[in-house]
């Protein structure tokens, strides 16, 4: 019997404040708004607000003078953790935090670089209707995406169709151990991005 033809990807993690780059499993991505059933062992869930983009041309150590070449637009997106791993602490604790399936919520169509370059578009995070993280787009955004390229190719060679993600904030705690369902949606620019229900 043959291999098929799954196709692999990396999902590149650039974590908020220390800057290192960490990977996550491409089962862990979740861009069609379906439901998240978290496992029976996962009482409390935090979420962190990310910019992203997708790879266009395969490369290593990539220059700076061309990050623009490797990249074909950009979008917000939220990745889960699992909030009882993460408060732990320790050297395992992000990395068994980070590999929950459908936890990495990056949404398609991304938008052309120039468009957030523009600063027109705000992204607006919501928990149940009420707004949780908000962001306006900016060539800042877009400065770290492309900072984020050439630091992600240093670790992991990037091949056409893996994602780079920017968290913009550290991990905060999005589901309570009480909690046993909440809504969460996002938009940008006005136009819905994602919108499922968490299901514990």
């Amino acid at each position: 019997m043959g291999l098929g033809t799954a196709v692999l990807m990396n999902i590149s993690i650039k974590l908020y404040g220390s800057g290192r780059i960490v990977c996550r499993p491409d089962t862990t991505w979740e861009r069609e708004s379906r439901d998240f059933f978290a496992p029976g062992f996962l009482f409390r869930i935090w979420f962190s607000p990310v910019v992203f983009t997708r790879i266009s041309k395969a490369g290593k150590f990539i220059s700076p003078k061309f990050a623009a070449r490797y990249y074909d637009g950009l979008n917000f997106g939220i990745l889960l953790y699992s909030g009882d791993l993460l408060a732990k602490g320790g050297p395992e604790s992000l990395a068994a935090a980070s590999v929950l399936d459908h936890s990495s919520i990056l949404p398609f169509p991304l938008c052309r670089p120039e468009v957030f370059a523009s600063g027109d578009g705000r992204f607006v995070f919501r928990k149940n209707g009420t707004v949780l993280y908000a962001a306006d787009a900016g060539e800042n955004l877009v400065a770290q995406i492309e900072k984020g390229i050439c630091e992600g190719s240093e670790y992991v060679s990037q091949r056409i169709g893996d994602l780079i993600a920017i968290e913009t904030d550290l991990p905060r705690e999005l589901i309570g151990e009480n909690e046993k369902r909440a809504e969460i949606s996002a938009e940008f620019n006005g136009s819905r991005l994602f919108r499922l229900s968490i299901i514990k």
